[in-house]
């Protein structure tokens, strides 16, 4: 199950980065301004935003391997009809808005699945594996795009790799399951403590619509959480859809080279995931927004120095990029994987996912064309310091976080644990 959430949720970023490589030859082909191509892709961020608070809440009703494997078909069929837009901006950002509501249905529920096969002792080292699907997921499309596109023109960016994630979509609605329940394991309460699993529904434990709406708009802890993903997604989607046009502009690089330049940003994120979770592990409880806010603050102070590191040449600003892809991935994925689980209860882990993304993707939104904005009217060094901006306000909302839940500090424990049947949100449940 866990190479399968892995090989899964991976795939869905071959249809979402893409876009990025394809960039600078789309803008020469149509003559298009950064500040268009920063509408189209923030029409993307846009609907995901939407998507992930109304397929959080219908991931935690339906089961993951239907709901995942339709949306993943369907952003395939979408970046098919994508290549075929022929510069048509308004054509461009409805195509690639309607991808980002549709690539919405995969976090979610692959995280419930998640927290429905592995107990709370082992979540924080797997969430920084499982975290690692979607980052080498963008390294390797940003790899296969920018492979394509030196062999060929840049609709085949798109088309390719939805041919390939189509086949992937079929393999995991045949295999996944998305709990142990389903196929007569133990529960993760009965794993980890001996517990009945208290009626568990076999299939997903819906606990209701009005109990996860409660779980997710009436808990601060998911607000913080939500606010600093915010934060964090203007410093991480401001370097994956600029990176490679940074290259191809600041030192004249090709658009394939600068790709393989970019690749760095998630390799390095990869690298800072796992980082993070093994800290986690090591320093106990809390440890989440410990660790998240100190990696935020260096991260911070790394994107501030990028435009000076930059006057030495293009390999210092590849140093830089490692350094910004380990520091912004590590507190990405304590925020997304390892944190919903812990906030309230894993029956609901799809909706809370689901809302800490959305207001993080309103985050992602804003940098796509702010940052194109500030590119064009001033230069490259203001969009730095915007982004900036995200990873200090990041960092605020996770010491926002880490002291109002002092009195979580128990939270992974057995002496913690509950009958599922119990009222949710009223129980420290990890």
């Amino acid at each position: 199950m866990f190479w399968l959430m892995w090989v899964t949720y991976s795939s869905f970023y071959l249809l979402r980065v893409n876009i990025s490589v394809a960039v600078p030859e789309i803008m020469k082909t149509f003559a298009l301004s950064r500040t268009e191509m920063g509408l189209v892709m923030s029409s993307q961020f846009l609907l995901y935003a939407v998507g992930q608070f109304v397929n959080g809440q219908l991931g935690d009703r339906i089961d993951a391997r239907r709901f995942v494997a339709v949306g993943l078909l369907t952003s395939a069929a979408l970046n098919v009809l994508f290549g075929f837009s022929a510069g048509v901006l308004t054509w461009m950002v409805v195509l690639w808005g309607l991808n980002g509501y549709f690539q919405s249905m995969g976090w979610g529920p692959t995280v419930k699945t998640m927290a429905n096969w592995f107990p709370v002792g082992r979540r924080n080292l797997i969430a920084g594996r499982l975290a690692t699907s979607y980052i080498l997921g963008g390294a390797i499309s940003w790899l296969v795009a920018g492979t394509i596109l030196a062999r060929s023109s840049w609709q085949h960016v798109f088309w390719w790799p939805a041919l390939l994630t189509a086949g992937l979509a079929v393999h995991w609605f045949v295999r996944a399951r998305s709990a142990p329940e389903v196929v007569a394991l133990p529960s993760v309460e009965e794993q980890e403590c001996g517990l009945d699993s208290g009626g568990l529904a076999p299939a997903n434990g819906y606990i209701g619509l009005q109990a996860t709406l409660r779980l997710t708009l009436a808990n601060p802890h998911v607000w913080a959480a939500a606010c600093g993903l915010f934060g964090l997604n203007i410093v991480r989607y401001g370097f994956m859809d600029w990176a490679p046009t940074f290259f191809v502009e600041t030192f004249g690089e090709t658009s394939s080279v600068a790709a393989l330049y970019a690749t760095a940003f998630p390799l390095a994120g990869a690298a800072g995931a796992l980082a993070a979770g093994w800290a986690c592990e090591r320093v106990g409880s809390r440890s989440q927004t410990q660790v998240g806010m100190v990696m935020l603050l260096a991260l911070a102070l790394t994107c501030w120095a990028f435009p000076r590191i930059s006057t030495a040449g293009s390999w210092a600003s590849f140093a830089a990029l490692l350094a910004v892809g380990f520091l912004t991935f590590g507190p990405h994925m304590l925020i997304v994987t390892a944190l919903p689980p812990v906030l309230v209860t894993r029956q609901a882990s799809s909706s809370v996912t689901g809302f800490i993304d959305a207001v993080g993707y309103g985050g992602a939104a804003l940098t796509g064309g702010v940052s194109g904005m500030l590119i064009d009217t001033l230069s490259w060094s203001a969009a730095f310091y915007f982004w900036v901006g995200g990873a200090l306000l990041a960092a605020a909302m996770m010491r926002l976080l880490g002291r109002s839940r002092t009195r979580r500090q128990a939270l992974g424990t057995c002496a913690g644990a509950h009958s599922p049947s119990k009222v949710p949100g009223e129980h420290g449940h990890g």
